[in-house]
């Protein structure tokens, strides 16, 4: 496949098959670490827990660090953290994000998961997955650019009462590795991204309580992953 861009240049090993089984895996691996997460349990341990399931299905080599966030972490970007090893209350909202190395194929997910029964924290995981599936509606009608995207999730966001969090701003993904390519953010890309190659993230946070939500998936025509956790 053929790169016009430099800012979409890969490696001799890309393979779209690979990538998407890279994805496929990844998933599924966050899929099994919030299934173990339980109430009581500390950051720290949930860190834990996800590394000793990624090592078992053979993806704990990762591109970037493994990270589980809990209650008010959750509004945070991935290196930051408002409070330090949070325990995971009866009712609270936690996410995991994860960017493995599957043999020579890069992948990147994250997801929002709740427990118990606080209905703001089920409308924030619900609603992070529909500001990601509004912005790529938006992306494959009108193939705008990265940065009209990001402007248009924020807009997005805003008219479901939550704020964008506009620290966390997509990147590139490839054969590892992509910073060898390019290391640049979607939100920054004055081009219209082509699919299988950028990472469409979403995070937001209410507007009053100290909550948020996250998700990121491959920007796919196909569609984004659907957690057979998720609840309505």
């Amino acid at each position: 496949m053929k790169r016009t861009l430099a800012e979409e240049a890969v490696g001799e090993n890309y393979d779209r098959d690979k990538m998407l089984e890279a994805r496929h895996r990844t998933f599924t691996a966050i899929e099994r670490i919030a299934a173990s997460i339980r109430p009581g349990m500390k950051e720290s341990e949930g860190i834990a827990l996800a590394k000793s399931i990624l090592k078992e299905m053979g993806l704990l080599r990762g591109w970037h660090g493994v990270f589980v966030r809990f209650g008010e972490n959750t509004i945070c970007a991935y290196d930051e953290k408002n409070a330090p090893d949070l325990v995971l209350k009866d009712n609270d909202i936690f996410y995991i994000d994860v960017g493995p190395v599957f043999k020579k194929w890069e992948a990147d997910a994250g997801d929002t998961f709740v427990v118990g029964n606080d209905p703001e924290m089920h409308r924030a995981a619900r609603d992070v997955r529909k500001i990601f599936d509004l912005v790529r509606e938006k992306w494959l009608k009108d193939r705008i650019s990265g940065r009209e995207l990001y402007d248009f999730a924020e807009a997005a966001a805003a008219s479901l009462e939550w704020q964008l969090c506009t620290d966390v701003t997509g990147h590139r993904l490839a054969d590892f590795p992509h910073k060898a390519f390019h290391s640049g953010a979607l939100a920054e890309a004055d081009f219209p991204p082509s699919a299988e190659l950028w990472v469409l993230e979403i995070q937001i946070r209410h507007r009053s309580r100290p909550i948020g939500a996250f998700f990121e998936d491959l920007l796919l025509e196909s569609g984004r992953w659907n957690s057979s956790l998720v609840t309505t």
